[in-house]
């Protein structure tokens, strides 16, 4: 892609008063999952409840061909099911809230649902099959399964210190549902037949106070992220515990609470015990002076339904400050201005969520497929300014390995021949306090090879090496630097 927009929609403006976006309000709607076999006697209270939600989410494929019966031809099904034994990085998990999403408006069952079903933005991340992948360079060849380095920046198990002044917790492994391109595909989720998940190894009581106590000794952090895995999947009190002994520590400005599930299960924050903890936490935040927010992850602006919405109203009512989404930019997904825009417009108008980032796809096995290169971002990030109101322009950032979030247009060098970037960082990372050149250094980032022109793809055909090996070299090396960065901490 190299025009700034999409190109069917330059092609249809025909007049000079034309925009080449047309913004207009679009009413929330909620998909009739009756439409599907396998829904079609669930009542609004069934769907409404998150017990519900839980134990009937799709985890194999017999489970999805159950709820769709005749919908989709078998070619789907075993699509499917070859991606998930030779290329899927995360085991399958799709609440019905999700599923429901994915051809939203429905189509003649066989063929025609096929189509519909393979084309849809939220199937090509939530359920990969195996065409989907791209064959020449299914993986990049500094492809990595902890693509960002976090292990090697744990100050305790879990918890992150990348920035001078905020860490990420990741408090648990799990989420209520597995997006295929997720950036922690070596920690989070089941093993699949190709990745073998690394464990915590300490018991979770206890990584929850060493992150606490770690925190009470770092007067230099202000902001934490709570994350995982995703928080709805930790039973509440435990989370209001920890959320509490997070505010009673006087440095901590800032606490961002971050779950999907805000829109793949909504039902899960709409249940009354999580509504008063959310309330409870909030009221101790701000006798407190803490600035508490949700972030959530959407990438679709048909992932935004009355009750996405009706969830995040019964957050601000509760009492965060804000709730703020961060998508992932994909090709098949949500690499065309109109789409991007459209999903803004539906989050903002729709659901009151701030569009905060969005984030180029991380360079994890098998992803080539969803990644876009910098400069397309860049054509992006340029084809969305001057329609959202400034404070809910969402940012197009590369997270640069060893760097952290770049704004696409902060790169130091692009060699687009090779489709590398380059790229410094004014701060130093937990691991690199001793380093003198952290700061001098350039730090690399690679566009998809697919996206290259014939010279740069010749390039790396002859440089490549055996990408999968390479992967699991540096998943290996990554493993290791995290346990001697543990000790560090404890002695």
């Amino acid at each position: 892609m190299t025009d700034l927009i999409n190109p069917a929609v330059t092609a249809a403006v025909d007049s000079l008063a034309e925009q080449p976006y047309a913004y207009s309000r679009v009413e929330l709607t909620e998909p009739d999952w009756t439409r599907m076999p396998g829904y079609k006697d669930v009542t609004d209270e069934e769907w409404r409840s998150v017990q519900w939600q839980r134990s009937h989410c799709v985890k194999n494929v017999k489970q999805l061909r159950d709820v769709m019966g005749d919908l989709l031809e078998d070619r789907v099904y075993a699509d499917l099911e070859r991606d998930q034994a030779e290329r899927a990085t995360m085991s399958m998990l799709l609440p019905p809230q999700m599923l429901n999403t994915i051809v939203p408006a429905g189509a003649a069952a066989g063929s025609a649902y096929t189509e519909e079903f393979y084309a849809d933005p939220v199937r090509r991340y939530m359920l990969p099959v195996f065409t989907d992948r791209r064959i020449d360079w299914p993986s990049h060849p500094h492809a990595a399964r902890d693509s960002l380095h976090e292990h090697e920046m744990w100050a305790t198990e879990g918890l992150t210190h990348r920035y001078p002044t905020k860490v990420l917790a990741e408090i648990l492994p799990t989420c209520p549902q597995y997006c295929g391109h997720c950036t922690r595909m070596d920690l989070v989720g089941n093993s699949t037949p190709v990745i073998e998940k690394l464990k915590f190894t300490i018991k979770p009581q206890q990584r929850l106070d060493d992150m606490l106590d770690y925190l009470r000794r770092s007067p230099g952090v202000r902001d934490v992220v709570v994350s995982g895995g995703d928080v709805a999947n930790m039973p509440w009190p435990r989370l209001e515990s920890f959320l509490t002994s997070l505010l009673e520590i006087e440095n901590i400005r800032d606490i961002r609470l971050a779950t999907k599930a805000l829109m793949g299960m909504p039902q899960h924050w709409l249940s009354d015990d999580v509504r008063a903890g959310v309330e409870r936490v909030a009221r101790l935040g701000r006798e407190r002076g803490v600035m508490i927010a949700m972030h959530t992850h959407v990438n679709a602006a048909q992932s935004v339904t009355p009750l996405v919405a009706e969830a995040t109203k019964a957050m601000f009512e509760a009492g965060l400050r804000d709730v703020r989404n961060q998508g992932v930019l994909m090709r098949g997904v949500n690499d065309s201005v109109p789409q991007l825009l459209d999903l803004c417009f539906a989050l903002l108008d729709g659901a009151t969520i701030t569009p905060y980032y969005f984030y180029m796809c991380d360079m994890i096995p098998f992803s080539e497929h969803w990644r876009v290169s910098v400069r397309d971002a860049q054509h992006l990030q340029h084809g969305m300014l001057g329609y959202l109101p400034g404070f809910a322009t969402p940012r197009i950032v590369c997270d640069v390995p060893y760097v952290g979030k770049r704004w696409v247009h902060q790169l130091d060098e692009y060699d687009e021949v090779r489709g590398i970037s380059y790229w410094r960082k004014n701060y130093r990372t937990g691991i690199e306090h001793q380093d003198p050149e952290a700061l001098n250094r350039q730090y690399e980032y690679y566009d998809p090879i697919d996206t290259l022109p014939a010279e740069g793809q010749a390039w790396w055909t002859q440089h490549a090496g055996d990408s999968l090996a390479e992967a699991e070299r540096r998943a290996a090396a990554s493993r290791g630097a995290s346990e001697s960065q543990k000790l560090i901490q404890i002695t």
